[in-house]
């Protein structure tokens, strides 16, 4: 279960949630970057839902969790690992079944949704996309200054989308405008 952090403030700066989907551990991270580009970490953490329950209980756990966590820290865009092959069918489900939950309540809210495949992120984040966990770690905890590594990983992993889109989206822009220019 998500507790809400009570100590959030209001933001001036532009939100981005990071999501590294899961159905029984569902990383998130809410970074802010104002004027001066500095990523600022708002929340970070894990939602979890009881293996024993139902796909349907664990699904509506998850839904009321991010309904709490987007009114919370109102983003302006999410970014969510994009889902690819697992060796496990099962977990892969899962997976799929948690990102699709976030993708559409962002969409139903207006929220700008991205996706990215690891590499992507890895790539972004740490100027490889072969890198390994603890190296996205310590680039999530450098880039955000953190005085230790950030914990657990799936909540790294969501920081480092999050991290990914502050990243890109600027040349995403430049691209989309340059084209909208083309076309006129």
């Amino acid at each position: 279960m998500f507790a809400p952090k009570p100590d959030t403030q209001s933001q001036s700066g532009f939100v981005v949630l990071g999501v590294d989907p899961g159905l029984t551990r569902c990383g998130y991270a809410a970074i802010e970057v104002g004027q001066s580009r500095v990523p600022k970490l708002l929340q970070m953490g894990v939602m979890t839902t009881a293996v024993s329950d139902d796909l349907p209980v664990r699904l509506a756990t998850l839904q009321a969790d991010f309904e709490i966590l987007m009114d919370e820290v109102t983003p302006q865009a999410v970014a969510v690992e994009q889902v690819f092959f697992q060796n496990n069918v099962r977990t892969a489900m899962g997976v799929g079944q948690a990102s699709g939950l976030v993708l559409a309540m962002a969409a139903r809210r207006g929220i700008h949704v991205v996706q990215y495949t690891p590499s992507q992120v890895k790539s972004a984040v740490t100027g490889s996309g072969t890198a390994n966990k603890l190296q996205v770690q310590q680039m999530v905890q450098r880039q955000l200054k953190l005085r230790s590594l950030p914990q657990p990983p799936d909540a790294a992993d969501a920081a480092a989308l999050a991290l990914c889109h502050l990243a890109v989206s600027p040349i995403r822009q430049s691209i989309a405008r340059a084209s909208v220019g083309a076309r006129s």
